[in-house]
Formats: C-alpha cells, structure tokens, sequence
C-alpha cells in the first residue's frame, strides 16, 4: 500500500498553502469547475519524475505573482512486510526556479529515479478520453508512465536516447558532419532505444496476461506495439537488434538531415488497445468503451505492480465517471474498495459518488483549502 497521509502545497496554482491530512486512503474529491480539483491531482503526480498529469512547463505551476512552488507528502508505504513511512517533497529550485528538486526527508536525491523506491501513482485524465483517437504520441507517453513505475531506470534510458537523437541532428545540420561522431550518437541512440521498447514489450505481455481483468467489470485490453524494433526483438538478442537498428539509423542520414529527427527509434512506437474478448479496435469503440478499457488497463497496471513490487501505484482519476454508464460506475466503486492504495477521484457532483460513503472521505475546495464533508 502506498498511501498519502499529509499533503503540504506552497504557492502551487491556485493553493497559497495548503496543509491537508488524509481521513481515507481513498479520497472524493468534488465541486465546480475551476475549484482547484485537478491541481491537487497534479500535485501529487509531480511527486514522481515528470511532468505531472498536465505535462505542464515550470513557469505554469507557480501561483500567480509566485516565483517558487512546493509539494511535499508524507507517505505510508510497505516495503516487505516493513511499514515505512517517508517525507517526498519537489519543487522549483531557489537557485534556479526553471528546475525541479526532489527530496526525501529533507535529503536532496541526486538521482530522481530513487522515488520510485517509495511511491509511484498512475492517472487517468479527461484528456486521455481521446487517447484512442488522436496521435501515438500521447499512447506511447500512457505506456511509458506505466512502465516507469515498474522501472524507474525507463524515463533515464528514454530520456538518454532523445538526447542522442538531438546532438544528431544538429550534428547532421552542419556542413560536414564528423562521421565517427555520427555513428558514435547512432549507436548511442539504438542502445538506448533497444533498451525502451524491451521495458514497453515487458509491460504489454504482462498486462494482456493478466487474467484477473476478465471478471474486472471493465473491459479486458489486448495491448500491441507497432515497432519495427519490437518486431526485431520478438526474434533476435538485444545486442544484434542494436547493430541492425544503428545501421538503419546511419543509413537514413540524408532523408533525416533534409527532414529533422530520426526515421527510426523508440520515439517511434505506436501502441494499438483493443478489447481481448471481441477483438473490437479501441479507436472503433464508443467513448464509454474507450474509458472503460483505460480504467481496466489501469488497475491491471495496479495488480502488476503489487505481484511485482510489493507496491500498488497511487491512483489519480480526474473525472472518472464522466462517459460510464451506471454498471460501470458501480464496478469502479468495487474496484476502489478493493484497492490496497491511497485512491483520489474527483468530479463536481458528490452525490454520483455515494456509494463511496463510509469508504472514503468527502472534501470539497475552496478559497485554496480542503473542507471536509461531513
């Protein structure tokens, strides 16, 4: 379990400071639009590497006329049969306020990726309700976030390729590019590359495993990644993946110095969902269907982390009966009671969450606090 039992925001969006302690590990969060909901969501996300739920820039999560922000927890983990408990806390950087610091009881973390040893959360977002139908760009960003809570290292072999695949490109825009330098970056890029779409191939295989989501109340997903590395890696060993991957790469050259970025690597992956059971494409499913299979997806993720782990992710669910019919409401209410985590729902109407009564604790914002309902 990994739950939240005090959160502390400083100048973050719309909270001056809040000092908010958890009643529940599970929390209903609601009132109108514009209240500050989804900013106490987002700041809980930023307890991990990344950039939130919103993929907000730095100068956006000031408050207004704020040059710095915070947000620090403290949170109740298990590690083993071990109870631990832990202050994170990030922000802005006083001495640099474009950067973010992580801390954990008050000790700078070096390496950000430590967090992951006590606490993750994975989010579901209005926005995401379209995830289906617009761009891979947003479903590889879904599957990654999924795969950095089970292996914190993903973001910096991610993050490693693109850097990579940058100094190429500007490599390739000079005049006469040094060749060794070239295929030094491209080896680079197909090591790192390699590396990510085999974490991305893992998680696929254990969520279309699990077969706990057929009796879930949510649609199982079948899972797929269009990648040419991934087909490469379904038959052949990693290094020699890597030697055909940074050759492809060295052999597109000219069409990537004409049209920037690279034709091949990680940042290519597409993802395809579909329900297991009908075959039917999520992009040719109804919006209720789609948000369904994302819900399903998310507490499979959830299970995996706890076999795998010992520790179930932090779940964020902004909006999440907006598009569920009355079956499925009631089969997420069942899954939250089931769930060993801390759980923050938001919506604007606290009645569509009574079933939740007793379970969870009922707060509403305003004026840049949390009141509690009674």
């Amino acid at each position: 379990m990994a739950c939240i039992t005090r959160l502390t925001l400083t100048d973050f969006r719309n909270y001056r400071r809040l000092s908010w302690q958890a009643a529940q590990p599970v929390t209903v969060i609601t009132g109108p639009n514009g209240s500050g909901k989804t900013n106490l969501l987002e700041a809980v996300s930023l307890l991990v590497p990344g950039r939130g739920l919103r993929g907000a820039r730095m100068d956006e999560l000031p408050r207004h006329g704020a040059a710095l922000w915070g947000v620090a927890a403290q949170v109740e983990a298990m590690d083993g049969d071990e109870a631990l408990s832990v202050q994170l806390a990030t922000g802005a950087d006083p001495l640099r306020p474009e950067r973010r610091v992580f801390r954990v009881d008050g000790q700078a973390l070096r390496n950000r990726d430590g967090v992951g040893e006590y606490f993750s959360a994975v989010w579901i977002t209005p926005q995401m309700d379209r995830l289906f139908l617009e761009g891979a760009g947003g479903r590889r960003r879904f599957l990654d976030r999924l795969v950095q809570a089970l292996e914190p290292g993903h973001a910096r072999e991610l993050a490693a390729h693109d850097r990579a695949m940058a100094q190429r490109s500007r490599l390739l825009a000079q005049r006469n590019p040094d060749s060794g330098w070239l295929a030094a970056l491209e080896h680079t890029m197909a090591r790192h590359a390699v590396a990510t779409v085999a974490a991305r191939m893992d998680m696929v295989s254990r969520l279309n495993t699990d077969e706990q989501a057929l009796a879930d109340g949510f649609p199982a997903a079948r899972l797929e990644l269009e990648c040419d590395i991934a087909a490469h890696l379904a038959t052949q060993p990693a290094l020699a993946v890597e030697d055909w991957l940074a050759g492809q790469i060295a052999h597109t050259r000219g069409i990537d110095r004409q049209r920037g970025g690279s034709r091949f690597g990680a940042h290519r992956t597409g993802l395809a969902m579909a329900d297991r059971v009908s075959g039917r494409a999520a992009a040719q499913s109804s919006t209720g269907q789609q948000k369904a299979l994302l819900l399903g997806i998310v507490l499979s993720h959830a299970r995996i982390l706890a076999a795998c782990r010992g520790q179930v992710p932090m779940l964020l669910l902004d909006e999440p009966l907006v598009h569920l019919d009355e079956a499925r409401r009631q089969a997420l209410f069942r899954a939250v009671g089931r769930m060993r985590t801390g759980v923050f729902l938001t919506g604007t109407d606290a009645e569509q969450f009574a079933p939740l009564r007793g379970r969870a604790a009922f707060e509403t914002p305003g004026a840049g606090n949390l009141a509690h309902e009674a």
